[in-house]
């Protein structure tokens, strides 16, 4: 099997970084050694022995003409920042660019939308832990078929992520919505989002995954105080995103491979074909 070319943008972001050093060693991928990203960044940097160079918003635009002439056809990955996702959907699908989006951010309908109206596929998630994104899956089949479930219910969310992640957790988000249609008058407002590493500490985490982790509790108590439930997932390190999102892109190329264009996929549709 010919590797997939993979472009991963947003080095020397951690996410990103990971997510490299994974597809330098998966014999599914050749990694083009050119990564998108914010202004102010060194010029390259060296991972596993590869320099990648770094390039900046206003060299994209001439940067990604000779990216394409040498390394077409390949798959870009986006992890870079919140406030960048709707301008860098836009340049993907201006330069046919086929993605896979990790960052979490930006207007999720209108770059659906941006992707609908293009000439590529993409995969767009909140997340791409697998067993996370199976979890959500079986609360929305709850939300779906059990809707009012836990009407009357008090719900606490408490989501803890590295001091420097700039937004709320998508995946907090997500499930929140599921558990408002069970019934549970819950706000994304009333998260309590944990980015203190004293505070962490005091939670149990460890010290060396303060810069990169990912705690999620959600709590229900009857009004009564005669149950309660608790779901809970905390993730250390950053390897299950990255194993996630490599799926993904081995997904998007053969969407690609088959002429499949104008569509958003979810990590549900991936992992349905694993």
């Amino acid at each position: 099997m010919t590797p997939i070319h993979i472009m991963i943008n947003g080095v020397p972001g951690k996410v990103a970084t990971t997510l490299l050093a994974h597809a330098m060693k998966d014999e599914r991928f050749t990694v083009i050694p050119f990564s998108l990203t914010g202004p102010g960044t060194e010029k390259s940097i060296p991972v596993n022995g590869t320099d990648i160079t770094l390039v900046s918003p206003d060299e994209r635009f001439e940067a990604i003409k000779k990216i394409k002439a040498k390394y077409a056809p390949f798959i870009t990955v986006d992890y870079t920042h919140p406030t960048a996702v709707d301008a860098n959907v836009a340049f993907y699908c201006e330069n046919g660019l086929p993605f896979v989006m990790g960052t979490t951010g930006g207007n999720r309908d209108q770059i659906r939308e941006a992707v609908n109206h293009s000439d590529i596929p993409a995969v767009i998630a909140p997340n791409m832990a697998k067993q996370i994104v199976g979890l959500q899956a079986m609360i929305e089949y709850g939300a779906q078929n059990f809707p009012g479930l836990f009407n009357g219910y008090e719900m606490s969310v408490k989501e803890s992520h590295q001091s420097w992640k700039a937004d709320t957790s998508g995946t907090a988000k997500a499930i929140i919505r599921q558990f408002n249609l069970l019934g549970v008058d819950f706000t994304e407002a009333d998260i309590d989002k944990v980015r203190d590493p004293e505070a962490q500490k005091a939670m149990g985490i460890a010290e060396e995954h303060l810069d990169g982790h990912g705690w999620h509790t959600y709590t229900l108590k009857a009004s009564d105080g005669g149950s309660e439930f608790g779901i809970t997932h905390n993730i250390n390190g950053r390897d299950i995103y990255a194993e996630g999102t490599l799926d993904a892109v081995a997904f998007v190329e053969k969407k690609r491979d088959q002429g499949i264009s104008g569509h958003c996929f979810s990590m549900i549709d991936v992992m349905k074909n694993l």
